[in-house]
């Protein structure tokens, strides 16, 4: 365990009561109090998640935009200055490099988050595809990140927050330079679960005090710290995809159903379109979909899934939804079975279950 990588908010761990884990070279903390008590406060209060194992890569420079068009699925020349953008890097086979947001700073500035363990995959990437006027600069060390989420989120950010609307951070913008209570801070209205609420950027020194003194503004209001293992069931729930599961460098954006965040008609050229476009072109021909157990079981990553005798793909995720109280599951199957309600069956300890095809999100929450 000794060199396992820590974020600046581990030293609260121990006092909190957590239960770490090694969570790809982190030692991280699974959970607080339990999964369940965590994932029901975050859909209905308020949850607070150290995700300072997030990378942080800048890249700036006169041919910044140019250079990020050809690395990105997305359109970042859709992208103002105070926004971010959900998008992907592909491999020339369509297969996925990583998933992650791109902040625009300002003109020729940038900031992409990345998945943690991706975080020197990415840097080496970016960096050995690299043309023009551009730097790229691996900043995680000197980031903390927090995230609040779930209904009350903004209301108890608020309390810290005295000069700045919160209600004015849109879905998917950000503010720079917000005071949170004497610390400076990046805030957007982005998050990984569901539910409203808001990622704290903040210097390593500061991540501590902004973790206390939400913690001292939130408890009454339901606030509870929270692990890895309700950040996993609140994103499988919302269906968000998880890099090493639902995307790979062997499953495509269009397969994993983030096509949303793919723009195959931007006029630039970007790294894996003619191989997306050409898998577009001729039929995705597997999909991700939703699955429901009819027979008791949970599907879990790996598991075979059969129609009849066939093997037609694998579940990616899977548990007993807290929410729904229903064992289900994302599985990347052969298009052709994909229809609602078709009946499928999973092979869990040696026997094959039933479960059908169902939609997804499995859940989205109401909006206010």
């Amino acid at each position: 365990m000794t060199n396992l990588k820590r974020t600046p908010l581990y030293p609260l761990y121990k006092e909190l009561g957590a239960k770490t884990i090694d969570f790809g070279g982190w030692d991280l903390p699974v959970q607080f109090s339990s999964i369940k008590e965590e994932h029901e406060a975050v859909r209905t209060k308020a949850g607070i998640f150290d995700v300072s194992h997030m990378g942080e890569i800048v890249v700036k420079g006169k041919d910044s935009l140019a250079f990020l068009q050809k690395m990105m699925t997305n359109d970042l020349s859709k992208l103002k200055s105070g926004s971010a953008q959900y998008t992907a890097m592909c491999y020339e086979n369509g297969g996925v490099v990583d998933d992650l947001l791109v902040y625009k700073l300002a003109d020729e500035d940038y900031l992409l988050v990345v998945n943690a363990a991706n975080t020197e995959k990415d840097v080496k990437w970016l960096s050995d595809n690299a043309e023009g006027n551009v730097e790229i600069q691996d900043v995680s060390s000197d980031y903390g990140l927090i995230a609040i989420q779930g209904p009350k989120a903004e209301a108890i950010l608020q309390k810290l927050v005295n000069a700045t609307d919160l209600k004015e951070i849109k879905l998917f913008k950000f503010k720079e330079n917000v005071d949170v209570n004497g610390s400076k801070t990046l805030i957007s209205r982005t998050g990984y679960t569901g539910e409203d609420g808001f990622e704290i950027y903040c210097s390593t020194s500061n991540a501590e005090k902004i973790w206390e003194d939400l913690i001292s503004v939130g408890t009454g209001e339901g606030l509870l710290p929270c692990g890895l293992g309700a950040r996993d069931t609140l994103r499988f729930e919302a269906t968000l995809a998880l890099y090493g599961q639902e995307l790979s460098e062997h499953i495509s954006p269009l397969e994993a159903g983030i096509g949303f965040a793919v723009k195959l008609n931007k006029e630039e050229d970007f790294i894996g379109k003619s191989a997306l476009q050409k898998q577009k072109d001729a039929g995705i021909p597997r999909l991700i979909v939703g699955i429901e157990m009819i027979d008791r079981g949970i599907p879990r990553n790996g598991y075979k899934v059969f129609a009849g005798d066939k093997e037609i793909g694998f579940v990616t995720s899977g548990t007993q939804s807290p929410t729904l109280k229903k064992n289900i599951g994302l599985a990347i199957i052969n298009s052709e079975y994909k229809e609602l309600g078709n009946e499928l069956t999973v092979e869990i300890r040696g026997k094959r279950l039933k479960a059908k095809v169902v939609s997804t999100p499995f859940y989205k929450r109401a909006k206010n």
